[in-house]
């Protein structure tokens, strides 16, 4: 193998886990999963935030509400969620559980929904968008940190896989 392919390879030579490289991956599968959700709560009216919504500051909403914009917004979530699990498996990745992630979760609800979004526009202000909007984004946030917390907590934090062979004995 050579030193290129080993170096992009998610495990090390000592048999530990990369962490930018399970980062990136965990980043990417929660934002293909959750954006895909958060997609369909919108088209079954669970909520009034669009799929694009993390674009809204960058793009026209009319766009943000074609197809092509909503397929913009879900890879918009999923760069967030990529963002999200690098700064959680350097900050984070040796606490146990899932409740760390789901803290993460609602943390970034609130930076999205009550501070930074309404005043970038992604949102409506909390008091504008309705109870089921806020139910349901909620949810989705909680279960997102959950997914990247849990997932990640799990890889570095496991110490059955790093057990040698011979203990199974």
């Amino acid at each position: 193998m050579g030193t290129h392919a080993a170096a992009y390879s998610q495990k090390t030579q000592e048999g530990n886990t990369n962490p930018l490289i399970f980062a990136v991956e965990i980043g990417f599968f929660a934002g293909f999963i959750w954006g895909g959700v958060h997609w369909l709560f919108y088209v079954l009216h669970f909520t009034k935030v669009t799929p694009g919504f993390l674009g809204e500051p960058f793009l026209r909403h009319s766009f943000l509400e074609s197809g092509l914009g909503q397929l913009a917004g879900w890879l918009l979530f999923i760069a967030l969620s990529v963002i999200a699990s690098i700064i959680y498996v350097f900050l984070f990745r040796k606490i146990k559980g899932p409740w760390p992630g789901i803290i993460y979760g609602i943390v970034w609800w609130c930076v999205i929904f009550a501070l930074a979004g309404p005043s970038l526009g992604m949102v409506e202000p909390l008091n504008r968008i309705g109870w089921n909007t806020i139910v349901s984004e909620f949810c989705l946030f909680l279960l997102w940190g959950l997914f990247i917390g849990y997932t990640i907590a799990f890889e570095f934090t496991d110490e059955r896989k790093r057990e040698p062979e011979k203990a199974k004995v």
